[in-house]
C-alpha cells in the first residue's frame, strides 16, 4: 500500500503530515542540543568541584599526603574528575553525531518537500488550465448552436412570408448556413478540447500525482528512519561510556577499601615523631627551708620534721608539661649538633654548693631556674626558628630521617656522577681511537667538572654521614633515658637492678626515709610506669635475620657493635623510632640503627 493509491485525494492531508515529520525532526534535534548543554555544565561543575577540593600543594609537599585517607580522597576527586570527562564526551557525541548530522539531514528534507509539492501543484494548475478551456470551448459551441438556430428560424420565416424579397430570403439563408457551419466548427474544437482534458486528467491522477505522492511517502519514511537512528544514538552515547564509568566508580570503591586507620597512625608518628625524651617528675620545693635556717657543707638538708629537701636547679618549677599553654620556657644551650650542652643536661646532678646559707642557695636557684627539656622550642611550633644544614632546629628523630633522606639524595646524585664520569671515559677512548667521531680535548672540561662534581659529593656524603651518626645516638640515648624513667617497676626488689640503676633506687629508698639524707643520684625515681620491654626480659627467640650493611661503634647505653657485613639475629623490629634489636652470634644483644641493616623476616 503507498499513499499515491490510497491518498490520491488527499494533498493536503499530506501536506501537513509531511510538515509534522519535519517539525519532530527539528524539535528531537533542539532537544538533544539542549541535553547537551546540560551535560556540558554538569562536566563543567563536576571539574570546578573537583578543583575546589584537590589539594593545592604538590603530593611530595603535602605531608598530608601520606595518610592513606588522604590519598583515598584523592583518587575520589580523581576518579570525579574522569567521570565529568565522559560526560563531556557524551555531549561531543550527541552535538557531533545527532544534533550536527540530523540538522543538516533536515534541511535536505525541507528542500525535497519543497520540489514534490511545486511538482503537484504545477500539475493541479496544467490540470485546472485545460478544464477552464474545456469550459471555454464548451460555452462557444453551446452559444454557435443558439445562434446558428436562431439563424435557421429567420430564414424559414422569410421563406414563407410573401412579401419578402428574393434577395432577403438568399441573405438570411446564406447567415443560417454560415451559424450552421461555425456551430459545427465549435462542435469539433469542444470534442478535441474534451478528449485533451480527459486523457491529462487521467494522466494527473493515475500516473503524475501517484509518483508525487510516493515520493512524499519515500521522503517521510527515510526522514522516519533517520529520527529512529537518532533516538538509537542517543542510547549508544551513554552505553560507549558506561565500562569507562563503571571503572571509575569501581576506582571510587578502591579507593574506600584503601583507607588503612593503622598505617595512618604509623605515618603520624614517622612525621611528627620529635625522639625526645619524656620528662621526669616534678619534685616538691620546700619553702619552709629558709625559715629553718641550718647550715649545710654541700646542699640543704632535710629538716628533722621530715619535711622533703629542696632540690637544685635541675628540678624547678620551670620543669613542666611540654604541652602546657601557660609555660613558654626558653630553650638551654645547643651544642653545634643541636643537643644541649652538659651543664643543661636534663638530668644532671645539681653541683655541690658547700658553705653557703639556705636562703642565698634559695635565692640563687631562684635566679638560675632553666627548663631542662631542649625539645620545647620544637615542641612549641617556635616561628623563629632559624633552619640549619644539619637539621638540628628539628627534634631528634625527625632530625635523624632529613638527615637520612638527604645523605640518601647526595648517594644518588653521587653514583649519578660516577655514571657520568664513566660514560665519558668510554667516549674519551672511543674518539682516541677514532678521530673522526669527535675531539677527545673537547671532553676535559666536562670530565674535570664531573671529577668535582664527585669530589664535592663525597664530602657531603661524610658530612651527613657524621651528622646521621650523631644525630642517631641523640635519638637512641633520649630511648634510653626514657626506658631507664619510665620502664622500671613502681616498688624496685632490694638488690641492685643491672645497668646502675642501683644509685636511683637507693635514691628512692633514701626518699621514703625521713630520717637520712637522699643521695644526689635519687632525683629520677619515677611516680608512673609504661608496660615496655626492656633489655631485663629473658632472652627470646629470633623472629627474623639481617646482615649489616655498614659498621656501627655502639658507644652509647642499650646499643651494640657491629661489623659490615656481619650476620646478626633480628629480636625486635623497629617500632618506628629508627631503632631495631639484633642478637651477635657471639653472644650480646642492643640496638642498632635500622638503616645500617638489611632485614630478612622468618
Amino acid at each position: 500500500m503507498d499513499w499515491g493509491t490510497e491518498l490520491w485525494d488527499q494533498f493536503e492531508v499530506l501536506e501537513r503530515h509531511t510538515q509534522w515529520g519535519l517539525d519532530l525532526l527539528d524539535r528531537y534535534v533542539k532537544f538533544v542540543k539542549e541535553r547537551t548543554e546540560v551535560e556540558q555544565a554538569y562536566a563543567k561543575q563536576l571539574r570546578s568541584l573537583v578543583k575546589k577540593y584537590m589539594p593545592k600543594r604538590p603530593g611530595k609537599d603535602d605531608p598530608e599526603s601520606k595518610f592513606s585517607q588522604q590519598q583515598s580522597f584523592v583518587q575520589i576527586l580523581q576518579e570525579v574528575n574522569d567521570f565529568a570527562g565522559q560526560r563531556e564526551l557524551v555531549a561531543e557525541n550527541l552535538s557531533v553525531h545527532v544534533c550536527l548530522e540530523l540538522a543538516k539531514y533536515s534541511q535536505e528534507m525541507k528542500q525535497e518537500r519543497k520540489m514534490h509539492f511545486q511538482e503537484g501543484r504545477r500539475a493541479q494548475q496544467q490540470l485546472e488550465s485545460g478544464f477552464k478551456q474545456l469550459e471555454n470551448s464548451k460555452r462557444k459551441f453551446e452559444r454557435d448552436c443558439r445562434e446558428a438556430e436562431k439563424a435557421a428560424q429567420t430564414a424559414e420565416r422569410l421563406d414563407q412570408d410573401i412579401n419578402a424579397t428574393k434577395a432577403d430570403v438568399e441573405k438570411a439563408k446564406q447567415q443560417a448556413h454560415l451559424r450552421s457551419h461555425m456551430a459545427e466548427e465549435s462542435k469539433n474544437e469542444y470534442a478535441a478540447q474534451l478528449q485533451r482534458f480527459n486523457r491529462d486528467q487521467a494522466h494527473f491522477y493515475f500516473s503524475q500525482m501517484p509518483q508525487i505522492f510516493n515520493k512524499l511517502q519515500d521522503m517521510d519514511e527515510r526522514r522516519a528512519t533517520h529520527l529512529g537512528a537518532g533516538y538509537r544514538l542517543l542510547s549508544e552515547a551513554e552505553l560507549q561510556v558506561v565500562p569507562i564509568i563503571a571503572k571509575c566508580l569501581e576506582g571510587m570503591k578502591v579507593a574506600a577499601d584503601a583507607v588503612d586507620a593503622k598505617n595512618d597512625s604509623q605515618v603520624l608518628i614517622e612525621l611528627h615523631k620529635s625522639g625526645f625524651a619524656r620528662p621526669g617528675d616534678v619534685e616538691f620545693e620546700d619553702f619552709s627551708q629558709p625559715m629553718n635556717r641550718v647550715p649545710s657543707d654541700s646542699s640543704l638538708g632535710t629538716p628533722s620534721d621530715g619535711r622533703p629537701e629542696l632540690r637544685g636547679p635541675g628540678r624547678s618549677r620551670a620543669k613542666r608539661w611540654p604541652f602546657s599553654k601557660k609555660n613558654k620556657p626558653r630553650p638551654p644551650p645547643l651544642s653545634p649538633l643541636g643537643g644541649p650542652l652538659p651543664s643543661a643536661l636534663p638530668n644532671g646532678p645539681p653541683s655541690p654548693r658547700s658553705g653557703l646559707d639556705p636562703l642565698a642557695i634559695l635565692s640563687e636557684i631562684s635566679k638560675s631556674v632553666k627548663p631542662r627539656l631542649a625539645s620545647f622550642r620544637s615542641l612549641r611550633g617556635s616561628r623563629g626558628t632559624v633552619v640549619t644544614e644539619d637539621f638540628s632546629h628539628l627534634p631528634p628523630e625527625q632530625q635523624r630521617k632529613r638527615l637520612q633522606q638527604q645523605l640518601e639524595e647526595r648517594n644518588r646524585e653521587l653514583q649519578k656522577e660516577i655514571d657520568q664520569r664513566e660514560a665519558l671515559k668510554k667516549m674519551k677512548d672511543v674518539y682516541e681511537k677514532t678521530p673522526q667521531m669527535g675531539d677527545p680535548a673537547s671532553l676535559e672540561p666536562q670530565i674535570t667538572e664531573t671529577l668535582n662534581n664527585i669530589e664535592r659529593l663525597k664530602l657531603e656524603v661524610q658530612k651527613y654521614e657524621a651528622w646521621l651518626a650523631e644525630a642517631e645516638s641523640r635519638v637512641l640515648s633520649n630511648r634510653g633515658d626514657t626506658l631507664g624513667r619510665h620502664t622500671r617497676p613502681p616498688d624496685p626488689p632490694a638488690s641492685a637492678p643491672p645497668d646502675g640503676s642501683s644509685n636511683s633506687n637507693n635514691g628512692s629508698q633514701d626518699k621514703e626515709s625521713s630520717e637520712e639524707p637522699p643521695s644526689e643520684d635519687g632525683q629520677d625515681a619515677p611516680i608512673y610506669t609504661e608496660f615496655d620491654e626492656d633489655f631485663e626480659e629473658e632472652p627470646a627467640s629470633p623472629i627474623g635475620h639481617c646482615v649489616a650493611i655498614y659498621h656501627f661503634e655502639g658507644s652509647s647505653e642499650g646499643t651494640i657493635s657491629m661489623a659490615e657485613g656481619e650476620d646478626l639475629s633480628l629480636m625486635e623490629e623497629d617500632k618506628g623510632d629508627g631503632w631495631t634489636r639484633v642478637r651477635r652470634k657471639q653472644g650480646g644483644e642492643g640496638y642498632v640503627p635500622t638503616s645500617y641493616l638489611r632485614v630478612t623476616l622468618n
